[in-house]
């Protein structure tokens, strides 16, 4: 009779733990419904506390496990931010403080000083023998190393930060011989502690981007506000997705939290392109036929790599951006251009059929904003509805540069989508009334007929922002259909 009991206590245990290992980890979330959210047993609980304007503000939300990857959002600065970690659920209830009270000594040595102070030098003794072993052994290491130089072994730090090195030879010898999904940590930190900022070259509501340089070359230093910590968390993370390199898409270098003793920075360092954004580019400079094409060739190629989904073991999830436009896209000085601020980007898992949104208190911008997101019918558990948003951003984009296109001569000033319909800073009200109720959308002139670029630019524009999301072109789709073009000798000036 026994035995039969201790079996069924034995399942009983047995199922116990399986359930409790298979179950999603819950962790306590401020901006949360029923202030709770949920991750897999993979991910952790977040605890953050950071300095701003002297107060201590926290977070406190769940990690997915692809941002568990970027080791760097769980470190902290001494006395200005505190980050921790955890894995059981509930774990990050506790409220952290970046300057505890100490509780007052008494006089007189306690049984706590006495052990100290016996065990500390007996400690630092064994640990002084332990580490005489392991420098021996490691020299021992190196000088097999030495010697015998597998090819096939990856690049360690040491070799990526040679002096000898240049950007373009870090980026190559990442890509050619890691996953493409970002520089070492330690790379990063190292190289973002090196750059020498030399001057202010924008801002926005996320903080301030400046010029830097390091070793003699410029980069691009993105500095975020400490109250905007979730979009440098989500950037960094987007840009160091697998595979994600393009030469459409904005050549991430580093990611670091610096203290600087009063707050903490949060630097994201990428290329620097001299030329700024398409919106500064095309309030300087008119574009040629050609100009133009290249230029929205380079755009929705970009747009392709991010919306498509690489499968395999260094596979890349299809990507939304979800902010697109002229101010998010940098020109490159050979006239091509790169896409770039992603933020706000979604990630979809095709295998599980979720989609990653971040949350960010950020939306995106007003007046790029699809229909369907204006009055509020997207489906949000659709990854299909993030990218046919972003093809109506692009739409919008590309009439932006067309205008600026200068054929025989004539050409228009520039402006924004909607210029002459909603105000200069609208609300969401005023979009959704023009583009949702009056389903107005920019002039197309009729001057662009005359000329088979203009024709097919004004045609595409208006496949990429029908009502309907259903009915707009796929990234893809433009793609080849500019590709077509400018493969075309019927270009005509």
């Amino acid at each position: 009779m026994t035995c039969p009991r201790k079996k069924s206590v034995q399942a009983a245990l047995i199922f116990l733990c399986v359930a409790h290992l298979t179950a999603g980890l819950k962790c306590v979330c401020q901006l949360c419904a029923n202030h709770t959210c949920e991750t897999t047993v993979d991910g952790a609980c977040w605890n953050s506390v950071m300095l701003i304007d002297g107060k201590e503000e926290t977070v406190k939300s769940c990690l997915s496990p692809s941002e568990m990857k970027g080791q760097v959002f769980c470190y902290s600065s001494r006395n200005v931010s505190k980050r921790n970690c955890c894995f059981t659920d509930f774990c990050n209830n506790e409220t952290l403080h970046l300057q505890p009270e100490r509780p007052l000594e008494e006089p007189g040595w306690s049984r706590l000083q006495l052990a100290v102070v016996i065990l500390v030098p007996s400690c630092l003794l064994s640990v002084g023998i332990l580490l005489g072993v392991f420098a021996v052994q490691g020299l021992f290491c190196a000088y097999c190393r030495a010697h015998k130089q597998d090819q096939e072994e990856p690049l360690d730090d040491q070799m990526l930060m040679s002096p000898d090195k240049c950007l373009k030879d870090l980026i190559y010898d990442m890509s050619t011989s890691g996953s493409g999904s970002g520089l070492p940590l330690l790379v990063q930190r190292t190289i973002a502690r090196t750059i020498v900022l030399q001057e202010t070259i924008g801002k926005g509501r996320f903080g301030e981007v400046w010029r830097g340089k390091w070793r003699g070359e410029d980069v691009a230093v993105k500095i975020f506000s400490s109250r905007d910590e979730r979009s440098w968390f989500r950037e960094a993370e987007i840009y160091q997705t697998i595979m994600l390199r393009h030469d459409n898409i904005l050549g991430f270098i580093a990611a670091d939290n610096k203290d600087n003793g009063s707050w903490t920075q949060l630097w994201l360092v990428s290329e620097y392109h001299e030329h700024g954004s398409l919106y500064d580019y095309l309030n300087r400079y008119t574009v040629s036929v050609e100009g133009m094409i290249v230029l929205a060739l380079s755009i929705a190629s970009g747009l392709a790599h991010l919306h498509m989904e690489i499968i395999g073991t260094q596979g890349k999830p299809a990507i939304a951006h979800r902010d697109l436009k002229s101010k998010n896209i940098l020109v490159k000085k050979n006239g091509t251009a790169v896409i770039a601020d992603l933020g706000l980007a979604v990630k979809h898992d095709s295998s599980t059929n979720t989609i990653d949104i971040p949350s960010n208190h950020r939306v995106g911008t007003k007046r790029y904003m699809a229909p369907e997101i204006l009055d509020e019918t997207i489906n949000m558990n659709s990854f299909e509805s993030f990218k046919r948003a972003d093809i109506y951003s692009l739409g919008l984009v590309f009439w932006e540069l067309a205008r600026r296109c200068s054929v025989r001569g004539l050409h228009e000033d520039f402006q924004l989508p909607y210029y002459d319909l909603v105000p200069s800073d609208p609300s969401i009200e005023d979009v959704r009334k023009v583009v949702c109720d009056q389903k107005l959308r920019p002039n197309i002139p009729n001057q662009w007929q005359s000329c088979e670029a203009m024709r097919v630019m004004g045609k595409l524009m208006r496949e990429c922002w029908y009502a309907n999301p259903a009915a707009r072109l796929t990234a893809l789709r433009v793609k080849k259909t500019v590709s077509q073009l400018s493969a075309t000798k019927d270009v005509k000036d």
